[in-house]
C-alpha cells in the first residue's frame, strides 16, 4: 500500500515529500485519522473493518477536514474487504481530480505504480474498466497539456543572430541579453532528458510577481534518500509542501526561484558521476528561459542531497554562489575530498547531535579543519534532534540563516585567486581555470598532501530509534586516485601559476579581468609560457555561451598552455 511506503521512508530516511501524505487540519480529526491508519496496518478482517468505522466517523464528525489522501486509504481498506460499493464511492471523485491534495492528477490513482497492489480486487467490476478508459483519457490530456505549459516556459522573444555580430558587438549584446518573457504560471514540471533511454523531470516554482525584466536569485534543492526514489514523468507542488514549506515561505517572501530536480540510485549527486551533470545541465535550461542573476544560483538539500551539494561544491562549483546542507555527510562517494577546495565558495551545515549519518565529533572536527585554512564554512548545530531536523518546527531558524546568507551572498565571478585539487578530468575547472588535464606521472613541483583525519565513534539507531554511539575505526575521505592541484593569481595582465600533476589547462580571459590592449603574460612554475596580445575570440565567445548561459562570467577568448 502507498500507506506502507510513506511509513518506511518518514521513520527511516526522514524524506518527507511522498506523494500522498495525510494534510493535519485538525487535532481530533488527525486523532483519528491516526487511528484509523494504524488499524489499517493489520491484515485482520475485524481491524480493517475497524479502522474504516475510524475513517467514517471522523470524516462525519470533521467534514470541512476530510483530505484526499484519507480518502485514498478508505478506497483501499474497502478494496481489501471487497465493499466495492464503499470503494467506488470514495475512489470515483478521487480518479476525476485534475489534481488532487498532492498536486497529483487523479488518473494516477487508476494507472499508477500502486493500483494493482491497491484495487486488484475491484479489477473485476465493471465500474473498474469504465473508470480505467476515463483514467486513460485523462492522462493523455494531461501530459499533452504539461508539453503545452513546458513550451511556453521556455518560449522567449526572437533575439538577433549572434553568429553576424562581431567582437565587441557580441560581447555587449551577450551582456546584457534579455529575450525572456512574462510566465503565464507560477509553477512549472520541466522533462529532462539524461540519455537516449532514460528521463526524469524537475520542478520549477517561480516568484508570484515575476517579471522578465527583473534577474531573480534561484536555489536549487537536492531531495535525499536517492537509494528509494525513481526517476519521474512529472513533478507536483508536493516539492514545495511539508518540509520543503520552510524554503517555499522564504523563497516566496525574497523572490528566489526554486527548483527541485528528481534523481533515483543510477542518476543522482552523489553515487557515481552519472547523474552528476543534471543539476548544471538544468541550471543551464533555466537560465535559458527565466531571467536568473548569474551571480546568485545556489544548492542546498538534506541527507544525501546535501551531500550532493558538498560534492557540487567540491567537484564543479563555478555556476554557483553558495552551498547549503542540512544534516550533511561532506565527503565526495565518487573520489578524493580536496577540503580546501572550499575556498572556492562557501558552505553552510545545519548538523544535529543524533544524526546516524554523519557524527557530530566528526563534524568537531571538521569546523576546526575548516577554520585553520581560513575556509568560508560554518557550522551550526541542533541538540536533541534526529537525522530527519528539517521536518521539525524547531528547524525555523536555521532556514533563517540560511535565506540571510543567500539574499547577502553573490559569486565573484572573476576572482584574483584560484586553488584546486582533483583527481578526475571531467573535474578540473575552476573559474577561469578551465580544462586543466592531469599528469600523475609527473614529478611534484607544488607540495601538496590532502588533508584527512580519523572518526572514531559514529550514531547508530537502536531497536526504539534512539543514536547511540559505536566504535569505528574509518577515515573522514577516501582518496582512490592520485590527485593535481593548481593555484594560480593574475594582477595587471600577468597570471602566475604553480601546478602539481598538471599536464595542460586554459586560461579564460575576460575584458573585465586584463586590458586587451595591452599583452597578457602567463608564468608557470617560475617561467614564462606566454606572452603577447589577445583579442575578442567570436566562434569561441558562442560556443561558451552555448554551453553555459552565463552572461556575468563570460569569457571572450582563451590562452592554451601545455606543460613539458
Amino acid at each position: 500500500m502507498k500507506q506502507t511506503v510513506f511509513i518506511i521512508i518518514i521513520t527511516c530516511l526522514g524524506f518527507a515529500s511522498c506523494k500522498k501524505n495525510i494534510a493535519i487540519k485538525n487535532e481530533s480529526y488527525s486523532a483519528l485519522i491516526d487511528q484509523a491508519m494504524e488499524l489499517s496496518k493489520d491484515e485482520d478482517t475485524l481491524k480493517l473493518k475497524e479502522a474504516l468505522v475510524t475513517y467514517q466517523k471522523a470524516f462525519n464528525k470533521f467534514p470541512d477536514s476530510i483530505d484526499d489522501y484519507s480518502k485514498y486509504n478508505v478506497s483501499v481498506i474497502a478494496s481489501r474487504l471487497k465493499m466495492n460499493d464503499v470503494a467506488f464511492k470514495y475512489l470515483q471523485p478521487l480518479a476525476a481530480l485534475i489534481e488532487d491534495d498532492e498536486g497529483y492528477p487523479g488518473w494516477d490513482y487508476i494507472l499508477g505504480d500502486y493500483a494493482t497492489e491497491d484495487y486488484s480486487n475491484l479489477f473485476q467490476d465493471k465500474c473498474w474498466e469504465q473508470l480505467k478508459q476515463e483514467a486513460l483519457i485523462n492522462q493523455t490530456q494531461f501530459f499533452d497539456n504539461l508539453a503545452l505549459d513546458e513550451a511556453e516556459f521556455f518560449s522567449t522573444k526572437k533575439g538577433a543572430l549572434i553568429d553576424t555580430l562581431k567582437a565587441e558587438q557580441l560581447y555587449n549584446y551577450i551582456k546584457n541579453q534579455n529575450n525572456f518573457l512574462p510566465k503565464k504560471k507560477q509553477d512549472y514540471s520541466i522533462t529532462f532528458q539524461i540519455n537516449d533511454t532514460s528521463s526524469t523531470s524537475y520542478f520549477v516554482h517561480l516568484p508570484k510577481t515575476y517579471n522578465p525584466e527583473n534577474q531573480y536569485p534561484m536555489l536549487v534543492y537536492l531531495h535525499g534518500a536517492i537509494r528509494y526514489t525513481t526517476l519521474s514523468d512529472y513533478e507536483t507542488k508536493s516539492n514545495l509542501k511539508y518540509a520543503n514549506t520552510k524554503y517555499t515561505k522564504r523563497a516566496d517572501v525574497n523572490d528566489v526561484v526554486l527548483v527541485f530536480p528528481k534523481a533515483d540510485k543510477n542518476f543522482n549527486w552523489m553515487i557515481g558521476d552519472e547523474g552528476f551533470f543534471m543539476v548544471p545541465e538544468i541550471i543551464k535550461q533555466i537560465k535559458s528561459a527565466i531571467n536568473i542573476d548569474d551571480d546568485k544560483v545556489f544548492v542546498s538539500g538534506h541527507s544525501n542531497g546535501a551531500t550532493g551539494s558538498f560534492s557540487y561544491l567540491m567537484k564543479q562549483p563555478t555556476q554557483f554562489a553558495g552551498f547549503y546542507g542540512f544534516n550533511t555527510h561532506p565527503k565526495v562517494y565518487t573520489g578524493g575530498t580536496f577540503i580546501e577546495n572550499v575556498k572556492a565558495r562557501s558552505f553552510i551545515n545545519f548538523s544535529t547531535d543524533q544524526d546516524y549519518y554523519y557524527p557530530p565529533n566528526a563534524n568537531d572536527t571538521l569546523n576546526k579543519i575548516m577554520d585553520s585554512i581560513k575556509a568560508d564554512y560554518k557550522d551550526y548545530r541542533y541538540n536533541g534532534f534526529p537525522h530527519w531536523f528539517p521536518d521539525f518546527d524547531e528547524a525555523e531558524p536555521a532556514y533563517d540563516i540560511l535565506f540571510e546568507d543567500l539574499s547577502n551572498r553573490k559569486r565573484n565571478p572573476f576572482p584574483k585567486t584560484l586553488q584546486w585539487e582533483f583527481d578526475d578530468n571531467a573535474h578540473g575547472t575552476i573559474d577561469w581555470l578551465n580544462t586543466i588535464k592531469l599528469d600523475t606521472v609527473k614529478t611534484t613541483k607544488l607540495s601538496h598532501k590532502p588533508i584527512n583525519f580519523k572518526i572514531t565513534k559514529w550514531l547508530k539507531l537502536d531497536d526504539n530509534d534512539k543514536a547511540v554511539a559505536i566504535d569505528v575505526n574509518k577515515k573522514a575521505f577516501d582518496f582512490p586516485r592520485q590527485s593535481g592541484i593548481i593555484v594560480a593569481n593574475y594582477q595587471d595582465n600577468v597570471f602566475t601559476i604553480s601546478t602539481s600533476k598538471i599536464a595542460s589547462f586554459n586560461v579564460y580571459i575576460s575584458p573585465e579581468m586584463v586590458n586587451l590592449s595591452k599583452p597578457v603574460k602567463v608564468i608557470v612554475n617560475n617561467v614564462l609560457v606566454f606572452e603577447k596580445s589577445i583579442g575578442f575570440n567570436e566562434a569561441f565567445m558562442i560556443n561558451q555561451w552555448s554551453a553555459n548561459m552565463d552572461r556575468s562570467q563570460f569569457w571572450v577568448n582563451y590562452i592554451n598552455i601545455t606543460l613539458d
